[in-house]
């Protein structure tokens, strides 16, 4: 028996391992039966959306996802790798108050310990997750309220121009969609704020693998896997410009993508670093140091793709019949050059940066401190 008597403050973490044993459904089932808070990694931020959303954990993660971690008492972790972009450099300030269970169907994942005493099943994540739905498990909803009680405080911090931009666009997109991320600093604001509604969405992420310019062959792929249907891509101005011809598959195919370009003229994910650690040489990520964009309403044009540039975000709203119908377009979005990618998990302190003020903390202690009966 995994959920002990004993055990106040669970919470089940799940990876896209739960996608690809086709978990998901059981993983919502066992969520609602008992309301127990659902987290999860970045290449699963799509496992948890709508009314089970609250945030992902790791480097870039939500902080209060990874607020929860430093206060739950039991970690349940199903087909998540667990790497150090998600405990960090030094393991033992993972969740240090909670206890670890592990199921992976990889041995060799299984083989590499997290903590000392956790709590190992080499397992496929769907038979994992039968076997917990038969649990008497108790009902989380005292604890779970409190985890909502704090996101309601820390979402009101850590947000960039990007975050915002992805909440407009995810306010606008109906019911049960299909979104394709590339990979820039956009990727991770999608992960942060990209809250779609429906159990059956989808938000394809590259994860580890990094591969800048994978966000329109993934969302044409995507169309055509459901019968040319509607999907959209939200891709950077970096990112974008590594398969900028497949613009010509959208066209000649007719294929009803919507893309949405976050861009703010620069490398973002590199010029970043080089603004934090090394005096702000931009070498071939900003304007200064030799990067430059096109104009992507042009090029999409010259494709006979219909196209807009936007000074805004909150502009969409004016397009949002552009959205819904069955047309390929794209939106240009301007956002300022200098946006920034927050929170991130400090490597050598696994401290949230930027910090936050003392008594906003103390706020967020006292909530997740409570002692559930």
């Amino acid at each position: 028996m995994i959920f002990r008597s004993t055990y106040r403050k669970p919470i089940l973490l799940v990876g896209n391992g739960v996608r690809t044993a086709d978990a998901v459904d059981l993983v919502h089932e066992f969520a609602r039966k008992t309301n127990i808070p659902l987290l999860t990694t970045m290449n699963a931020v799509d496992i948890a959306q709508d009314d089970l959303h609250i945030g992902f954990i790791g480097t870039h993660g939500n902080r209060i996802a990874n607020t929860i971690l430093n206060h739950c008492d039991l970690i349940v972790s199903v087909g998540a790798r667990l790497g150090l972009r998600q405990v960090g450099r030094y393991t033992h300030n993972f969740a240090p108050q909670a206890d670890l269970v592990r199921a992976d169907i990889d041995e060799y994942e299984l083989s590499r310990s997290i903590k000392s005493a956790e709590k190992k099943y080499h397992s496929d994540a769907r038979d994992f997750m039968r076997m917990i739905l038969n649990e008497e498990v108790p009902n989380y909803t005292s604890w779970k309220n409190q985890c909502m009680e704090a996101k309601t405080i820390l979402d009101n911090y850590d947000k960039q121009p990007g975050n915002l931009a992805v909440e407009k666009i995810a306010s606008l997109l109906p019911q049960d969609s299909v979104v394709s991320v590339d990979v820039g600093m956009h990727q991770c604001w999608c992960a942060q704020s990209l809250v779609l509604r429906g159990d059956k969405v989808r938000i394809h992420i590259s994860g580890g693998y990094g591969t800048m310019g994978c966000g329109l062959p993934f969302a044409i792929g995507s169309s055509i896997s459901m019968g040319n249907a509607r999907s959209y891509c939200i891709a950077g101005d970096g990112g974008f410009q590594m398969n900028i011809q497949e613009l010509e598959t959208v066209r000649r195919e007719n294929l009803p993508i919507k893309i949405f370009i976050l861009n703010n003229r620069v490398l973002g994910k590199i010029s970043e670093t080089q603004h934090f650690n090394h005096n702000n040489r931009f070498a071939n990520t900003a304007a200064s140091g030799g990067y430059t964009v096109p104009k992507f309403k042009r090029i999409a044009e010259a494709y006979g793709i219909k196209a807009v540039e936007l000074g805004s975000y909150e502009d969409l709203d004016e397009y949002s019949a552009w959205i819904t119908d069955d047309n390929p377009c794209l939106f240009d979005i301007s956002l300022p050059e200098d946006s920034l990618l927050t929170p991130k998990i400090k490597w050598e302190t696994s401290r949230i940066s930027p910090p936050l003020s003392d008594d906003i903390v103390a706020r967020v202690e006292e909530i997740l401190s409570r002692t559930n009966e």
